[in-house]
C-alpha cells in the first residue's frame, strides 16, 4: 500500500518481541510460517521497534540490507512490505508514503519491548518507597525474555537488546535481586559487592569469602585484573573474627554502599535516543561524550573505570554515551555526527536532568564538545576542564605524510576495528595506550567491540577530523583547566599550548606520560585527580 485513507474501524495490534516473536491482530495471534520469509519479518521487526513505528526508507535499508546493490533494494523493499500485508491479512499493515516507510499507521499497535520500556521509566521516577517497590516488580514482570532471541546476529537488534537488558538489570538492582544480576553477568562487581555484605550481615562469612573468590576468578578470567576496593575490604572482614564492636573501636568502617551508577534515557531533538548515567553523590560534574564510550561496559574495564569511580567520589558525576556509541541509537544519520549535534545532544542531557549551573569536562574529543557548549551558555558552566585535546582539526593541518597515514589509519578501521590483528594494534591502539599493559591493550579492544560497529567508528572517526572549535575558544569567559600528558600521541602538547593561548586566563598543566588515557597505576592520573579537585575547590 503506497497511500491511502485511514481505515473505519481501528484494529488493535500486539507485537511480541520479547524472548520470542508473534503478532496479533485483534486478539488472534497470527501464524507464525507467515513470516517464514526473512525480509518481511525482518521489516516488521525493525518498524516495531521504533518508537514512532515509521522511518525514512534509506533508514531501512540501511539497516536491513546495507551491502544490497541500489538497483535492488526498492524490489527488497516492495516484496518484503508485500508479505508482511499478506501474512497480517491487513492491506495497509506497511504503508510507503513518499519516503517513509510506516508500520500500521492506523492500528492501535502495541509492542511488549516498548511497554517494557516505559514501565521502568515509570519505576525509576516514583519517589515514595513502597509505591517504587511495586512499580519496579510490575515492569520487571513485562520482561518476558531477550529481545528477539532468534535474531541475535543481526545488528541493527543489537542496541535495543542491549538498552533493554540494561534496564532490567537496573530495576533488578532496585529491587535488590544481585543473585539474579550475577547469574545474567558474572563479571557484575557491584552485585557480587551486595551479595558479600548481605552475607556478612548475616553472620555467614564463608559464604561471603566464597562469593569473593567466585568474583576474583570470573574477573581475573574475563579481563585480567583483579575485585575493587570494596570487595577487597569486605574479604578482609570476612578474615577477621574478631566482634563487630571490636572491628569498629580499631578499624575505620568499610563504605556504606560501593559505588553504583543509574543509566537513564532522553530523546535529542531529532529523535535520537541518548543514553546518560549518573554515579556518586554531590555536586554535579558532566562529562561531554568522547571517542570510545559504552557506559554499562565502561564503568567495569580497566581502561576507564578508575577515572569514573574517582571523580564519582565527590561529585555526582554525569556521563553519556555519544550517537551511534554505547547504548545510545547506532543508527542515526550520517551527517549528524557533527559538532553542532553533538552540542545539541549535551544540552538534552542536562535539560533532562534539570541542570542549571554545573562545571564542565571534554576529554579527548569531548574538549570541542565541552568548549562550544560554554562558549555558547557560559551563565550555566561554573568551571570549564578539557583533558588531551585540540581546538582545531586534525586533516586541515596535516602534513602529506601524516595525511597518508590518516587515510591508512581509516581503512585499517574499516576492516579491523576491534581487532586483535597486531597491524591494527600497533597502529592505533599505541596511539592511545603506548605505556599501556597487553592486559589493558586487550580491553581496549573490547571496549571497540562493545562500544559500536566498523562501521559508525569510521563515520565518528572521519567526523572527528574536521573538528573546529578556536572561534568557540576565544569566546571562552568561564574558569577554564586545560590538561594534557607532554607526550601524547594523539594530540601534541603543543596543540594544548595553542588551545592555552586561545582561552583567555586559562591555565595549562603538563602531566608526564605518553598515554592519551590515563592508567590508574600512572602518576599522571593522580596528578590529573588532583589538580581537578583543586580546580573544582576554587
Amino acid at each position: 500500500m503506497t497511500r491511502g485513507t485511514p481505515p473505519a474501524t481501528t484494529t488493535r495490534v500486539e507485537v511480541r518481541v520479547l524472548g520470542r516473536f508473534e503478532v496479533a491482530v485483534d486478539g488472534v495471534t497470527l501464524d507464525p510460517a507467515g513470516f517464514a520469509r526473512r525480509d518481511a519479518a525482518h521489516l516488521l521487526k525493525l518498524l516495531a521497534l521504533t518508537p514512532s513505528h515509521r522511518l525514512h526508507r534509506e533508514q531501512v535499508i540501511d539497516a536491513l540490507w546495507p551491502e544490497a546493490t541500489p538497483e535492488s533494494v526498492a524490489n527488497r523493499l516492495h516484496k518484503a512490505a508485500h508479505f508482511v500485508r499478506r501474512a497480517t491479512g491487513r492491506h495497509d499493515a506497511i504503508v510507503l508514503e513518499g519516503d517513509t516507510v510506516a508500520l500500521f499507521p492506523y492500528a492501535d499497535l502495541r509492542v511488549d519491548a516498548l511497554e517494557f520500556e516505559e514501565a521502568a521509566g515509570r519505576a525509576t521516577s516514583v519517589r515514595h518507597p513502597a509505591m517504587a517497590e511495586a512499580a519496579v516488580e510490575a515492569a520487571l514482570a513485562g520482561y518476558a525474555g531477550d529481545l528477539l532471541p532468534f535474531d541475535l546476529y543481526e545488528d541493527w537488534t543489537g542496541i535495543h537488546r542491549r538498552r533493554l537488558q540494561l534496564l532490567r538489570r537496573d530495576l533488578l538492582r532496585r529491587a535488590g535481586r544481585f543473585e539474579q544480576l550475577v547469574a545474567i553477568d558474572p563479571t557484575d562487581e557491584d552485585a557480587h559487592v551486595a551479595i558479600m555484605r548481605a552475607r556478612l550481615d548475616a553472620g555467614d562469612r564463608t559464604g561471603a569469602l566464597h562469593q569473593y573468590d567466585l568474583l576474583a576468578r570470573t574477573l581475573e578470567a574475563e579481563f585480567g585484573f583483579g575485585p575493587g576496593v570494596e570487595a577487597r575490604e569486605l574479604r578482609e572482614r570476612a578474615l577477621d573474627r574478631r566482634s563487630a564492636a571490636a572491628r569498629a573501636r580499631e578499624s575505620p568502617p568499610v563504605d556504606a554502599e560501593p559505588l553504583t551508577q543509574q543509566v537513564r534515557f532522553c530523546t535529542a531533538v531529532d529523535g535520537v535516543r541518548l543514553a546518560y548515567a549518573t554515579s556518586g553523590a554531590g555536586p554535579p560534574l558532566v562529562k561531554a561524550s568522547n571517542w570510545l564510550t559504552h557506559l554499562d561496559h565502561d564503568w567495569t574495564s580497566p581502561v576507564w573505570r578508575h577515572m569514573w569511580q574517582a571523580l564519582s567520589r565527590t561529585h555526582t558525576l554525569v556521563r553519556y554515551d555519544e550517537r551511534g556509541c554505547g547504548l545510545s541509537d547506532w543508527d542515526v544519520d550520517v551527517e549528524s555526527y557533527a559538532l553542532d549535534a553533538w552540542v545539541r545532544d549535551l544540552e538534552t542531557v542536562v535539560d533532562d536532568l534539570g541542570l542549571e549551573r554545573f562545571p564542565l569536562l571534554g576529554i579527548s574529543q569531548g574538549g570541542p564538545i565541552a568548549i562550544t557548549y560554554a562558549a555558547r551558555h557560559p551563565e550555566r558552566v561554573s568551571h570549564l576542564i578539557v583533558f588531551g585535546t585540540c581546538a582545531r582539526s586534525t586533516w586541515a593541518r596535516a602534513t602529506d605524510d601524516e595525511r597518508r597515514e590518516l587515510a591508512a589509519l581509516g581503512e585499517l578501521m574499516k576492516v579491523s576495528w576491534g581487532s586483535e590483528q597486531s597491524g591494527f594494534r600497533q597502529v592505533y591502539d599505541a596511539r592511545f595506550l603506548p605505556d599501556g599493559p597487553l592486559d589493558t591493550w586487550r580491553a581496549f579492544d573490547e571496549l571497540q567491540r562493545r562500544s559500536t560497529s566498523p562501521r559508525n567508528a569510521f563515520r565518528l572517526w572521519r567526523a572527528f577530523g574536521s573538528l573546529d572549535c578556536t572561534a568557540e575558544a576565544r569566546r571562552i569567559d568561564v574558569p577554564t583547566l586545560i590538561l594534557h600528558t607532554t607526550g601524547d600521541r594523539v594530540w601534541s602538547f603543543s596543540e594544548a599550548e595553542e588551545l592555552h593561548a586561545m582561552v583567555a586566563g586559562s591555565r595549562l598543566v603538563g602531566l608526564p606520560g605518553r598515554n592519551h588515557i590515563l592508567q590508574a597505576d600512572e602518576p599522571a592520573f593522580a596528578m590529573f585527580t588532583e589538580e581537578v579537585e583543586r580546580f573544582l575547590a576554587e
